[in-house]
């Protein structure tokens, strides 16, 4: 039996992943009390006897987590942005060529951030493929659901009276500095990150990734990008869909409560739209990461995924 222990389980992301896993029968958590988890030599305890361990926490307790289990054999998915572009540590987006294998052989994976996850799935494979230039000033824009911002957000949206102004879509990350923009570029091998737009809305969960593409920046066209991606999108859990509109619309909202990815491409020749569409408490997070643990012990990568 695997032996895990969540690192920081009091958030929205380290909660989801306890919740999965108490349903797991090859696993066995490492729990401390209320007034241990924020212990140092505690959090050390637990880190030196787990075989996996999930960091759920700020990138600086993140990194101070990281030194504790030193010396010890546990492998690490760190959840936050501390390592997703650090030497040592290996992207935890199994779908990108050749990753599984090394997520497997790994001891400390870096699990991807939620916007990052549809903009990497949408250029990463089309820059390998040389479809998009690695030069290519792109730009993104990403609808997602309020828990994405966690429970100082959740408690905003879902508390009685609350601002009149969360009744409407906010743009944020105005600053063009939002944390994911650097894992974006390194991941895609991309020059320059793109321009990003992350909205927030007044529903739950759920997240849509859209890129748009001048023609004249795509080698092949419509075409050629529709081969790449059903290529290398087959599942189980990151799938390309030929037709995936709504009747003319695309909803954030259609694969909340999955941890399954559906992508797309849509537009003409001339002018292309690729779209991304996830839970971000899923393979945006949470269902990622468990994606990740599965790997690492061996079993199917599906294993506790919901993917209908």
């Amino acid at each position: 039996m695997t032996k895990v222990f969540i690192d920081g389980s009091a958030g929205t992301t380290g909660l989801r992943i306890r919740e999965r896993l108490e349903a797991r029968r090859d696993i066995e958590l490492i729990l401390l009390s209320e007034e241990r988890r924020k212990q140092p030599e505690a959090r050390a305890e637990a880190l030196h006897a787990a075989d996996i361990a999930f960091l759920c926490l700020p990138d600086d307790a993140a990194r101070e987590a990281v030194a504790l289990a030193e010396g010890g054999d546990c492998a690490i998915i760190d959840t936050s942005t501390a390592h997703r572009t650090a030497e040592g540590w290996v992207y935890g987006m199994a779908e990108l060529k050749g990753q599984r294998p090394r997520i497997a052989a790994s001891k400390r994976v870096a699990n991807p951030g939620c916007h990052a996850s549809g903009f990497i799935a949408l250029v990463a494979p089309l820059v390998e493929a040389g479809v998009v230039a690695r030069d290519a000033r792109l730009s993104c824009f990403s609808l997602t659901g309020y828990s994405g911002g966690g429970k100082k957000m959740i408690a905003q949206y879902e508390e009685d009276g609350r601002d009149a102004l969360l009744d409407a879509p906010r743009q944020y990350g105005l600053s063009q500095s939002h944390k994911h923009l650097k894992e974006m570029a390194a991941v895609c091998r991309l020059e320059a990150p793109p321009i990003f737009s992350p909205i927030v809305a007044d529903f739950y969960s759920g997240m849509e990734v859209s890129v748009p593409l001048f023609g004249a920046w795509v080698e092949g066209g419509l075409q050629r990008v529709r081969e790449v991606y059903a290529d290398v999108y087959r599942g189980p859990v990151i799938r390309f869909a030929e037709q995936a509109d709504e009747a003319g619309f695309l909803s954030a909202a259609k694969l909340s409560g999955s941890d399954a990815m559906e992508i797309s491409v849509s537009g003409n020749d001339e002018r292309l739209l690729l779209t991304a569409r996830f839970d971000n408490l899923g393979k945006g997070a949470s269902g990622a990461a468990i994606q990740n643990m599965n790997l690492l012990m061996g079993v199917d990568e599906t294993e506790g995924l919901v993917l209908g």
